[in-house]
């Protein structure tokens, strides 16, 4: 018997919430724990694990040693929110069971407001170039429990969310990364202070051992964090002392600072890794980047369109506004709560946006005076209405959907947002 099924034999455990995450953790702990399972819909819970479902009326009879959340629930917004507070001291999470399972493998663990998916994905690769066995889970969409034939040097790359870090209670990583940090999920976090604690989480369980990789120029980091208090050894990542490896980089997909920044996080993490920085630069210069975030669907003389249906608020739109000319932005959804647009004035005549969705108006007051805008209810609208302002303009376009806002509006997700995107714009522009 291993250390895990010592430590989870015989404990009850709450599983909430069955999505990916939920399932992974009761497949996980099912043959050595007494595991009870509830969600909110019952049309998530697959039949098969229906037997295990607890009715409400016997959730207080039964004390449970561990309830284990799934991220997407807001213990204050749900169907047991009383039980939960109540019960706070036993929520644990997913990364929390790995943990306790596997102490001793190696983690690098990404998060971050922005850039997370892509930083994990491009640093996935690089390690697997080199021939390493790495995983890559979290976030990304690939619940860390399901991985299988783990062995001692197996290294995980983890995106974590702030929904996942904030519940959790043992986690901790040797390798812990904050690329960036501005005002985002405060509907779900309060105040932006808690929406920064959870994120620093990673870096406040380390120890002397452990590395922690910092943005040297975000103000939010230099404000919250007294660099001297932590335990671990800090690396500032400056993206300017990379230069002379980004001119050997040729790929669209980095040229704005946003990829350049997180390129920067890849290359100071292989250093420390002794990793040779000619490997990360080939990885880079074939690495094509995920769906719908900053992906570039189209690309001519004339013309580049790029999905990034991902962006979910102004912070990750404005290094992409920053980094072409003459622009054509579609942006729209429901805007994000303490949400800033923070692009350069010098910028503001690069750029002319069609603005679609429920909170179009609230948007278009963001950039009132600012950037000329045209307002559409739906985002097929908007791209009509893009394709006929296009017709007569004979220099180099750049057609960029960055919404900017969250997708629930219209769309189930911003995966569903960013196929209708594509499909929409090659059917008007066939």
């Amino acid at each position: 018997m291993n250390d895990r099924q010592v430590y989870f034999k015989n404990k009850k455990i709450l599983i909430y919430g069955l999505g990916k995450s939920g399932i992974s953790c009761f497949n996980f702990l099912k043959k050595n724990s007494n595991c009870k399972i509830f969600d909110d819909n019952k049309k998530n819970i697959p039949f098969k694990l229906r037997k295990e479902l607890i009715n409400l009326s016997k959730l207080p009879l039964i004390s449970f040693d561990y309830i284990v959340l799934s991220p997407g629930i807001d213990i204050k917004k749900c169907q047991i929110s009383n039980y939960l507070i109540k019960n706070r001291s036993k929520i644990i999470t997913e990364l929390d069971i790995f943990e306790i399972s596997y102490p001793k493998i190696n983690k690098i663990t990404i998060t971050g407001t922005n850039g997370k998916s892509t930083t994990s994905k491009l640093l996935y690769e690089v390690l697997k170039n080199n021939k390493m066995d790495v995983r890559l889970t979290g976030n990304i969409g690939y619940p860390i429990l399901m991985e299988k034939k783990i062995k001692k040097n197996t290294i995980f790359v983890i995106e974590a969310s702030s929904y996942q870090l904030d519940y959790s209670k043992y986690f901790r990583s040797k390798y812990s990364v904050i690329l960036n940090l501005n005002p985002d999920h405060l509907e779900r976090h309060g105040t932006f202070q808690k929406y920064a604690e959870a994120k620093f989480k990673i870096v406040k369980s380390q120890n002397k051992n452990d590395y922690t990789f910092l943005d040297n120029e975000n103000k939010f980091i230099s404000k919250l964090t007294n660099i001297n208090q932590l335990k671990s050894k800090v690396i500032k990542v400056n993206y300017l002392q990379y230069k002379k490896y980004f001119r050997q980089i040729d790929n669209i997909y980095f040229n704005n600072s946003s990829n350049k920044k997180n390129l920067s996080y890849v290359f100071s993490i292989a250093k420390i890794l002794k990793i040779n920085l000619k490997k990360v630069i080939k990885t880079a210069n074939k690495f094509k980047g995920l769906n719908y975030r900053q992906q570039i669907i189209h690309k001519s003389k004339k013309l580049l369109i790029i999905n990034d249906s991902k962006s979910t608020s102004f912070s990750s739109t404005v290094p992409l506004l920053e980094s072409y000319e003459n622009i054509y932005w579609i942006l729209g959804g429901l805007a994000k709560k303490g949400d800033k647009f923070q692009l350069k004035r010098k910028y503001f005549s690069n750029i002319k946006a069609y603005v679609y969705g429920k909170d179009r108006n609230y948007l278009i007051n963001f950039l009132k005076g600012k950037i000329l805008n045209k307002s559409s209810l739906t985002l097929l609208k908007a791209i009509k209405k893009l394709k006929k302002d296009i017709k007569n303009d004979f220099k180099k376009k750049i057609i960029l959907f960055s919404p900017s806002a969250a997708s629930f509006d219209q769309f189930k997700n911003f995966e569903e947002r960013g196929k209708f995107f594509n499909k929409s714009i090659k059917h008007i522009f066939r």
